[in-house]
Formats: structure tokens, C-alpha cells, sequence
């Protein structure tokens, strides 16, 4: 019952819907009641041979129009309570895929794919059976338990009715049992699910790392594995939910030999007639229905119990970057400045950077260069205001970062990331991505900063060409002039290309960067790179060193610090001559 009323939220807003629903099955409860009245007083009056052609038509016909109105009534039901289901199940999809978005990196460092794919698969239709199957079962049980209960126990014999229903108590103690025994089980179930679909994720998404290093076996039997323990649980929840069944035949097996014996007994002693008999044991039949429902609903709720934890677990994680009560929400200035910035990943303790201090006025250039992990693309995802940070340390126009609001931020600032995601469409989807209601002639101009135009001859449908998903298609370099001109096309205040020219060619990347001087006049840049020439241009190089600034300065003045920008720049520059 808890799971219900943890949905309750929902049941308040849809409440005319499942009002009336529940207004529907207690009718058909109602008129369920009559037919085994009418063929008991019809048995009674063969036997005593006063049934008349009449009677018995009426009797016909009466059961007839029943019929029908108990097919419209449980039409009208189903439409209402397994439709409201069906809202509340796009209602927890739209409410996951929001909450999704607005979680930050370190939210996805924490949780895996394939469980956030289990919830969305498999347990947000478990919540939505509790909402259809859990509300029916749950309400035309009682009421018809009740209604049929109390029929037999004033129309027919008390005395019967409850012998019949001293079975009964050893039906509530089973269900109660095994219910608990399947919320463990189906939780258990339902995190093995999500460890498979995880396997599957990536190894779907590293296959060409695995065809490379020769481990397409290794990867079958580990997935064998996975599976395997997911079949366990799954059996394990099969094996308690069989039970239920035979369980509620059994118990109510035993009510119909009470009845029917002690019945037999009653109507030879003339304490009821045969009529009643037959009603008593119509009725007796009419709980059948209850007692599986019950077993069912217990069965029903513990699943949607199990599911709804699970999103709930979901549900309460909060971003760690919110934005402040009144946040900025426009910024005139294109500058970036960092004072004495420093930074740390969550769960760490060693800063990622440390007093980093730098001035970007609008219309210059940033390039940050250093060895692999020295927290290059570290402060490009700090500008964007992915992690908690310190206050006052980062500002852009002016205003501190904590203080603008994050769509405002975001929407001044196009980023190109290391990894270059595209989405299975179109080149010119992906290019509009952040633009959608960018013409083709503005997709293709892009495309051309971006030096793309003549790769896109070799493409039959050109911009229309479906890249795949993930860009499958596309050489690294096509992906990473694809993503370019993403950014470009949105044309931002402050472009930040995170070591977005490495698998480009030392002259395209020369005709990119040209392009990006032309087209972003009095706009802000920040180039990080490994080759070096690509921010030869910039009016601040920073060079890093373990989340340090260790050189600072422009081309010409690192060149003559004679540091380790000077010496890479040098051998950099042996290498292009060698192999050119």
C-alpha cells in the first residue's frame, strides 16, 4: 500500500478519472451479485414445479441485458484506470529524461548506463501496472469481497459462511510472506538487469576496441556471466511469484469442501433450501476472483514497490551546480577572467588546478597548451560551470560564474569537446544542433569555416548524408570539423575548442584557424591544444603543469623564455619539416 500512496500525487490530479473508474467496477460488483440469486430461486422453483415459461424467458432475458452492461461497464474501466496508468507512465518518462539532463558529470561518474536504462525500461512500467492492475485489483477486491461477504451472510446462512472462511487467515499469512520474500527478490532482479544492459552498452559502444585487441570471446563469456546471474534473480522472483497461484487455489479449495459438505448437511436438515445451496456456492465462486486478485495485487505492489525505489533513488540526487534564487540572466561582456582559481574534482583531494589567474578581454584570444593531464580541458568544463567551485574565482562579463543562470551561461558559450559526440541524423541536423532554425545556406557556410565543404562532395546526399550513430561514418577528423561547425553556427560571445583540431592536418587546421580570426572579430576564443601552432596566434598562452601555470605570455614571448613551450614549439616544428 505504501507505493500507493507514494503515487498519490498523481491519483489527486487524475482524481475525476480514477473516481469514476472506481465508480464503474463497484457497479459491476454490485450487479455481479444478482445472477447467482436468480438461478438460485430458479433452481428452487423446479424443484418445487412452480417455474413457468414466463419466469424462466424473464429469467433469460434479465441475465441477457446483464450481460451487456456489464461488457460496457468494464469497457468504460479499462479506459479509464489502464488510461490514467498510461499518463502516469509518459508522466515518470518526461519527469526521468528532465531530471536526467539537469544532472551534472559527476552524477554520470556515480551511476551507470544500463541502470538509468532499467529504470526507464523495466521499472517505470512496473510503477505503471500499480496504477492500473494495483488500483483495480485493489479496489474490485475489496468491494467485491465485501459486498459478497455480506450477501451470503444475511441471504443465505452466517453459520456457513463462516465455516467456509476459516481457511482464510492461512491465505493472508502466505501473501504477506511471500510478498516480502518478492520485493527483495525483484529489487535484486531489477539491479542484475541493469548490470546487463550496462555490459551491453558498452560493449556495443567499444566493439572496435574489442575486434582490435582480439577479445570477442572474452567479452561473449563475460556477458554470459552477467546474463546468467540475471537469470538467477529472475528465476529466483518466478519461483516465489509461482507459489501464489496454487497457493489461493488450494485455501479456496479447502472453503468449497467446507461449503459444499457442511452445505449438503444444512440442506438435509431443511436449515437452507437447495436454491440457497446453489447461490451460496455461485457466491462462494464470485470469491474466487478476489482472493487470486489479492495475491495479485500483493504481487503487483511489491514489484512497483521495488521500481518505485529505485526511481525515487534517482529522483532525490540533486545537481551539484544550482543556480543562486535571482541569477543573472544577461551579460553585456564577452571577457573571462579567473583570480586565483583552484579546483578539485569530487571525491578528491589533490586540486586539479591551483591559483590560476588569468584576464581574456572581448575579442582575444586564449590558448592553453601542457602534457596530458595537466588540466587543460579541467578549466574549459569549470568556465561552462559543471562542478561546484569557489566563489568569485571565475567570471564572464564581469559577473561571477556562480551567479549567472546556467541557461544564460551556456547559451554564451559554444564548446567543443575532446570527444565529439553526433547523433544519429543528418550532417545538417547535427550542424543545427544547437540552431535549429538555421537555414542550409547558414549549415553549409558553417560547414565551410569548418574546411568540410569539399569532404562533403564525396557524400551523395551531402548535407543530408546520415552520419550513424555517433558519427560511425566519419573519419576523426570529419567529426571534429562536424562538431566545429556545430559551435559555429551558434556564433557565441566566447567559443571555447578543446583540443578540437588534433586529428586535422597541419593545413587545415591553418585554414580553420584563419576562418576563426575572419568570422570572430570582437569575439572571445579559447583554444586548448597539444599541437602548438594552433595557438600560435593567441594574445595569452598559458602553459599548465599539474593544474598549475607554470609559462605565461604571447607566442613571442614564450619563444624567448626559452621554457618548455620554446623547446615543444621547436620540435614540433622539426617533426612538420621532416615530414614534409
Amino acid at each position: 500500500m505504501q507505493t500507493l500512496r507514494q503515487l498519490s500525487w498523481f491519483f489527486k490530479a487524475h482524481w475525476k478519472r480514477y473516481l469514476i473508474g472506481i465508480a464503474f467496477l463497484f457497479l459491476i460488483d454490485v450487479l455481479m451479485l444478482w445472477p447467482p440469486r436468480l438461478i438460485g430461486d430458479t433452481v428452487d422453483a423446479i424443484r418445487n414445479r412452480t417455474l413457468t415459461t414466463a419466469d424462466l424467458t424473464m429469467t433469460a432475458l434479465t441475465l441477457l441485458i446483464l450481460g451487456v452492461l456489464l461488457y460496457v461497464m468494464r469497457f468504460m474501466w479499462r479506459y479509464l484506470l489502464n488510461g490514467g496508468a498510461l499518463i502516469l507512465e509518459r508522466t515518470l518518462r518526461e519527469r526521468l529524461f528532465s531530471h536526467l539532463t539537469r544532472m551534472t558529470p559527476s552524477f554520470y561518474h556515480r551511476k551507470r548506463s544500463g541502470d538509468l536504462m532499467a529504470v526507464a525500461t523495466n521499472d517505470i512500467p512496473a510503477i505503471e501496472q500499480t496504477a492500473s492492475t494495483g488500483v483495480l485489483t485493489l479496489v474490485d477486491s475489496l468491494f467485491m469481497t465485501l459486498l459478497t461477504l455480506s450477501v451470503m451472510l444475511t441471504a443465505i446462512d452466517w453459520k456457513l459462511t463462516l465455516a467456509a472462511l476459516i481457511p482464510m487467515p492461512f491465505l493472508a499469512w502466505s501473501t504477506a510472506y511471500y510478498g516480502r520474500l518478492l520485493h527483495e527478490r525483484f529489487y535484486l532482479a531489477q539491479e542484475a538487469f541493469g548490470e546487463m544492459n550496462d555490459h551491453v552498452q558498452q560493449s556495443v559502444s567499444g566493439v572496435r576496441v574489442l575486434r582490435a585487441f582480439v577479445q570477442e570471446r572474452a567479452d561473449v563469456e563475460a556477458y554470459r556471466r552477467v546474463s546468467e546471474k540475471t537469470l538467477e534473480r529472475n528465476v529466483s522472483v518466478s519461483r516465489i511469484d509461482a507459489l501464489f497461484e496454487p497457493t489461493i487455489a488450494i485455501i479456496i479449495g479447502f472453503s468449497f469442501l467446507i461449503g459444499l459438505g457442511y452445505g449438503t448437511y444444512l440442506v438435509f436438515t431443511s436449515a437452507i433450501s437447495l436454491g440457497d445451496l446453489v447461490a451460496f456456492n455461485l457466491y462462494l465462486g464470485l470469491l474466487i476472483w478476489p482472493m487470486f486478485a489479492f495475491g495479485w495485487l500483493v504481487n503487483v505492489l511489491q514489484r512497483g514497490g521495488a521500481s518505485h525505489k529505485r526511481l525515487s533513488e534517482l529522483f532525490v540526487e540533486e545537481p551539484d551546480v544550482q543556480e543562486q534564487e535571482h541569477p543573472v540572466t544577461a551579460v553585456a561582456s564577452n571577457t573571462v577572467e579567473a583570480r586565483q582559481f583552484t579546483f578539485a574534482y569530487p571525491g578528491t583531494e589533490k586540486p586539479a588546478l591551483e591559483q590560476i589567474t588569468f584576464s581574456l578581454d572581448e575579442g582575444e584570444t586564449l590558448g592553453i597548451v601542457g602534457r596530458t593531464g595537466s588540466g587543460k580541458s579541467t578549466l574549459c568544463r569549470s568556465l561552462l560551470h559543471q562542478y561546484r567551485m569557489n566563489e568569485h574565482s571565475l567570471f564572464v562579463g564581469g559577473v561571477p560564474i556562480e551567479s549567472l543562470s546556467l541557461t544564460a551561461l551556456r547559451e554564451k558559450i559554444g564548446y567543443v569537446p575532446q570527444e565529439h559526440l553526433l547523433f544519429s541524423r543528418s550532417i545538417a541536423a547535427n550542424v543545427a544542433f544547437g540552431n535549429p532554425d538555421a537555414s542550409e545556406k547558414e549549415v553549409l557556410h558553417a560547414l565551410e569555416l569548418a574546411e568540410m565543404g569539399s569532404d562533403l562532395l564525396q557524400f551523395r546526399e551531402g548535407v543530408q548524408t546520415m552520419v550513424g550513430e555517433k558519427g560511425v561514418t566519419l573519419s576523426g577528423g570529419q567529426k571534429q570539423r562536424i562538431s566545429i561547425a556545430r559551435a559555429l553556427l551558434m556564433d557565441a560571445d566566447i567559443l571555447i575548442l578543446d583540443d578540437s583540431l588534433s586529428a586535422v592536418d597541419a593545413r587545415t587546421e591553418e585554414s580553420i584557424l584563419r576562418h576563426l580570426r575572419q568570422e570572430r572579430t570582437g569575439k572571445t576564443t579559447i583554444i586548448t591544444a597539444h599541437r602548438l601552432s594552433a595557438v600560435q596566434h593567441a594574445h595569452l598562452i598559458l602553459v599548465l603543469d599539474e593544474g598549475q601555470i607554470v609559462e605565461r605570455g604571447t607566442h613571442e614571448e614564450l619563444m624567448q623564455q626559452n621554457g618548455w613551450y620554446a623547446e615543444q614549439f621547436r620540435r614540433q616544428q622539426m617533426e612538420q619539416d621532416v615530414a614534409g
